[in-house]
């Protein structure tokens, strides 16, 4: 399950490297300007489209509704930028299919080295480690991981109701919430944009706070 906006210079590639590696590949265009449905379906995914740009938790709730309804018994999610490394793919899904985890969560912080930005690293996530911990008591290595896997059965207890993205944030105190078996897993992440807003942090919180208020 790829979200996308807006990446009709990596999506072609990036269908490529993960197709060969699962059942099938499903694009989810989030109102992109560009070439992205084209190039994607290029590339043999099954492109589902947004009129309109909705935000990226918005695209995993499409994709996830859609590929649910087609009985699919794992749910991947991977990004559309070129940042995630299919080869990690393997790794992800092995305690899924040896029966020994619900959810497996991709962390650039255990075995393996990711390029992360300084301010991201260093402010960014453990703040984000601090807010997971005190409104869903959930400890984990990788705070906002995109790169994700789940059972069927378990993404039916994950609904995903921010459009935003606060969604990471949501999805783990969801998986912590139905007490699901989680199980982290290294990956490596190349980061090609280093642009980090303090702004898009504080809104996430908010939303997560708002979220929480109204449980």
């Amino acid at each position: 399950m790829i979200p996308a906006l807006n990446e009709e210079i990596t999506i072609g590639a990036v269908v490529a490297k993960v197709k060969p590696l699962v059942t099938e590949v499903v694009v989810v265009d989030d109102g992109s300007s560009d070439r992205t449905r084209e190039f994607a379906a290029a590339a043999g995914a099954t492109v589902l489209a947004h009129p309109l740009n909705r935000g990226q938790g918005a695209a995993l709730a499409t994709g996830n509704e859609y590929a649910l309804s087609r009985g699919a018994e794992i749910i991947f999610h991977f990004d559309a930028d070129g940042q995630f490394s299919a080869a990690d793919i393997p790794a992800v899904l092995a305690p899924l299919l040896a029966g020994v985890a619900d959810v497996v969560l991709g962390s650039r912080f255990l075995e393996k080295k990711s390029n992360l930005p300084a301010l991201k690293e260093k402010v960014f996530m453990p703040i984000a480690r601090l807010v997971n911990l005190v409104l869903f008591g959930a400890v984990l290595t990788d705070p906002q991981s995109g790169f994700r896997a789940a059972t069927a059965a378990a993404w039916e207890k994950i609904s995903i109701n921010q459009d935003g993205m606060a969604h990471c944030s949501e999805i783990i105190a969801k998986i912590f919430k139905n007490k699901l078996r989680v199980v982290e897993v290294p990956i490596t992440v190349h980061y090609h944009d280093f642009g980090q807003r303090f702004g898009g942090g504080v809104k996430i919180i908010k939303d997560l706070l708002l979220a929480k208020l109204t449980d």
